[in-house]
């Protein structure tokens, strides 16, 4: 191959990306998508709506408090702030492999409440077509349709915040007498 045919071949593909960059855009409306905040619990794939997220932490000096339901693991302080942390393996019945360094805090804040939920690992934010999530079965992983928003194809769990915050459990309403 001489150089000349080279710069042929360059040229050619060159002019091909720029016809098709040229192109006029679709009519066809952009896919509206939703951003969410994507983890592992028990090996499954979940997500939670990016805009009810809060924050992220590492899971440091969780405090148990007795008293209390499996599902709450404790507190912890955040900055000064105590935040309870919810442990959605035990809060869905899921298999339990115990806590380690890589376990974060989704932090979520409604109103004047901010609660914690652990996750096993955070693997990070991405956007999904609206039109990909599909209806949840009547359950997904072990996790009752009532707290799951929908699936995706790739078996991306999207949970529903409000139904996990708006659980009864979550009440704890427990007087201890000495």
């Amino acid at each position: 191959m001489n150089s000349s045919d080279g710069l042929d071949a360059s040229h050619v593909i060159l002019r091909e990306r720029a016809r098709r960059l040229a192109q006029r855009p679709s009519d066809k409306p952009l896919e509206e998508q939703i951003e969410v905040l994507e983890f592992t619990l028990a090996h499954e794939r979940y997500a939670l709506l990016a805009s009810q997220v809060n924050d992220v932490q590492p899971l440091r000096d969780l405090t148990p408090l007795p008293c209390t339901p499996s599902f709450l693991r404790g507190l912890v302080n955040l900055r000064g702030r105590l935040v309870a942390v919810i442990d959605l393996k035990q809060f869905f019945g899921l298999p339990e492999p115990g806590i380690t360094d890589l376990h974060r805090i989704v932090l979520l804040r409604r109103d004047e409440v901010e609660i914690g939920l652990l996750a096993d690992t955070v693997e990070g934010v991405s956007a999904i077509g609206k039109s990909r999530i599909q209806p949840a079965p009547s359950t997904v992983g072990g996790v009752a349709a009532e707290y799951i928003v929908g699936v995706t194809p790739e078996r991306l769990v999207i949970l529903d915040t409000d139904a996990i915050l708006n659980d009864p459990r979550l009440v704890i309403d427990e007087d201890v007498s000495s």
